[in-house]
């Protein structure tokens, strides 16, 4: 929840500061963001706020649906997606996507394809569209300002200061395969929050720690990456083996849930916080142990994109265990109690090549 409000404060903040200067030349850029699940083109309405930026952005529409129409205000459009594999798949997305938008443009603001210049990018950490309508501050039908709220000098100035639509050459679009009027300027492209993917990031992930399978204890878990930043995953395992008539035994199991924080430019090194506990029961020599463990500490690993599926996540734990313990032995098939125990362990406490398969 913290992380979802200090998304929409970065996000008020972007829009005010890019108007502020402009307001300062009497000209103001409205923007409007729309978000999209990564890897998916699909455009939700419900999404993230999605339907009130819609519904601001056809107001905006319908007041100035003449000067649109006319060719004198386009909408620029600007496509961003980064969750792909390829430079390639994700401009294809990002064009798919911005054709999406300008489609329910189109079908609910009454206005044609003619009147979108249009630029898709594969940018780091973005999974939207963003269409800007450069306003001019003192034309009588823009959105967001209010005309009481205008200076008698301001409302002396009726004369509009958008720049006059003439013959542009139409150019080819690679991305979206169709033609375009005019060529998107620098400052069409606003700049949003950096490392920023999507408004709805959250995804699941299925897990298994390869180096637990590898002494044959089964281990499974999962993951939930609420935001590109934080994620929540818990692993559990479980095995119960015996051998020899039952003289020799190796059984246990483990639940680790496990919060995490991910860095850098993709999101693939990580900090975290794991708790730990479980039981075990095992005899490998004369004697055999059984009991409870509990504890904790710091988690750190990196995560190798294999493809848009699987991921091979590295990783390492230090920290406390806490270990409460029986001693025994078999005598005649009949477990005997020795004594019991109780240990501290600190240092490592958990070590992982683990198999990540994005479910969604």
């Amino acid at each position: 929840m913290i992380n979802i409000k200090f998304k929409h404060i970065l996000s008020l903040f972007l829009l005010l500061s890019a108007i502020s200067p402009i307001v300062a030349h009497q000209k103001a850029d409205t923007t409007y963001i729309f978000r999209f699940v990564p890897q998916k083109d699909m455009f939700y309405v419900p999404l993230d706020g999605n339907d009130r930026e819609l519904a601001r952005l056809l107001e905006c529409v319908r007041r100035n649906k003449d000067s649109i129409l006319g060719g004198s205000l386009p909408l620029y459009v600007d496509g961003y997606c980064n969750s792909l594999d390829s430079e390639k798949e994700n401009l294809r997305m990002a064009a798919i996507r911005s054709n999406r938008v300008k489609s329910e443009l189109i079908v609910r603001g009454g206005i044609k394809e003619e009147c979108f210049i249009t630029k898709n990018h594969a940018s780091d950490g973005l999974d939207c569209v963003v269409v800007t309508i450069r306003v001019t501050l003192n034309t009588p039908h823009n959105v967001g300002v209010n005309d009481s709220q205008h200076t008698d000098g301001e409302k002396g100035h009726t004369e509009a200061l958008m720049t006059e639509k003439t013959d542009m050459p139409v150019a080819h679009d690679a991305a979206t395969g169709q033609q375009a009027i005019g060529t998107a300027t620098p400052e069409a492209s606003p700049s949003l929050p950096s490392g920023e993917v999507g408004g709805a990031y959250a995804s699941l992930s299925l897990r298994a720690n390869l180096l637990r399978w590898a002494t044959l204890t089964p281990d499974l878990g999962l993951e939930w990456r609420i935001c590109p930043s934080w994620g929540i995953a818990v692993n559990g395992s479980w095995t119960s083996w015996s051998w020899s008539d039952k003289d020799r035994r190796y059984a246990l199991w483990e639940v680790a849930p496990e919060v995490r924080y991910y860095m850098g430019e993709k999101k693939a090194w990580y900090l975290g916080a794991m708790f730990k506990a479980g039981q075990f029961n095992y005899k490998l020599s004369g004697t055999g142990k059984q009991g409870d463990l509990m504890g904790g500490g710091i988690t750190a690993g990196y995560q190798l994109r294999l493809n848009k599926a699987l991921d091979l996540d590295f990783n390492l734990g230090l920290g406390y265990l806490n270990a409460d313990y029986e001693k025994y032995e078999v005598i005649d098939g009949v477990r005997v109690r020795k004594g019991s125990e109780t240990k501290d362990w600190w240092g490592p406490i958990n070590a992982g090549v683990t198999l990540v398969w994005k479910l969604f």
